[in-house]
């Protein structure tokens, strides 16, 4: 048993919804979070820039003794995840792989779209796993850098929302895509727009329940899963402040948690 927390962390507030997914798979986890507010989005910025950032936040993660850590961000999973491996000696999970697996169960018509910041979209990681994988895949990605401000404005299915989907996702529907995967840990926050704006025939795929599946597992393998019989402690830190944090918050966790601000530059 090891009762070290889970580390997990997001260019913003957009990796709360894998949090929620742990919370769900493992409950008795306990789980320090870092939202980088400060410097949100990622998906507008360079790789090098990127992997700097991803770097400070590991280094604050270790520093809260984590035994894993989850990159619970698409851009820095997509363009930063095998220079932390190389870098840090703790298990590093990415969203991409089981993005990536999940769509290849959803799609009956091997045609899936990709949506995500456009760092991840640049990077071009979907696009080749998936392909590599299945050389009959037809993956058509968009980048839709409007969804991280609206979902860290707290503006998830109103006017302004539904016209942004509409014009990212109208393409996509037209290219006949049976799958849709929301390559970006915020995209979750805006799934019934999204949901809406393409149809019930397409599904969506949501890669954060099968990376806590997959860390589980992993956990699990290990004899590394907290067996004690409480609920996990949850800590959550920010590098700035924002009052969206506290209305995803309750809206992914259904409860108020408080974060606290520390300075990444010091990592």
């Amino acid at each position: 048993m090891d009762t070290r927390p889970i580390g997990v962390f997001d260019s913003g507030v957009g990796g709360l919804t894998v949090v929620k997914q742990i919370m769900k798979v493992m409950p008795h986890e306990n789980i320090v979070y870092f939202g980088d507010t400060a410097r949100v989005p990622y998906g507008t910025k360079s790789k090098e820039a990127v992997t700097k950032y991803s770097k400070q936040n590991v280094r604050f993660l270790l520093s809260k003794g984590v035994k894993a850590i989850i990159v619970a961000c698409n851009t820095a999973s997509s363009n930063s995840i095998d220079a932390l491996r190389d870098t840090f000696d703790v298990p590093i999970f990415g969203v991409v792989v089981p993005g990536v697996e999940e769509a290849l169960l959803s799609t009956k018509n091997k045609k899936i779209g990709v949506i995500g910041t456009p760092g991840t979209v640049r990077s071009g990681a979907y696009e080749k796993m998936i392909c590599e994988k299945d050389g009959e895949m037809q993956v058509f990605t968009k980048a839709c850098p409007l969804f991280v401000p609206l979902a860290e404005e707290g503006w998830t299915d109103n006017e302004v929302s539904r016209q942004a989907a509409k014009r990212y996702l109208d393409e996509l529907v037209e290219k006949g895509i049976d799958s849709l995967v929301l390559g970006c840990t915020h995209y979750p926050l805006l799934k019934r727009c999204i949901g809406t704006t393409v149809g019930d025939a397409i599904k969506l795929v949501d890669p954060a329940k099968a990376t806590a599946l997959r860390v589980m597992h992993f956990l699990g393998e290990r004899n590394q899963l907290n067996q004690e019989d409480a609920e996990g402690k949850k800590q959550f830190y920010l590098s700035d402040s924002t009052d969206t944090f506290q209305f995803v918050c309750e809206k992914a966790l259904k409860f108020p948690y408080q974060p606290q601000i520390i300075d990444i530059e010091r990592y």
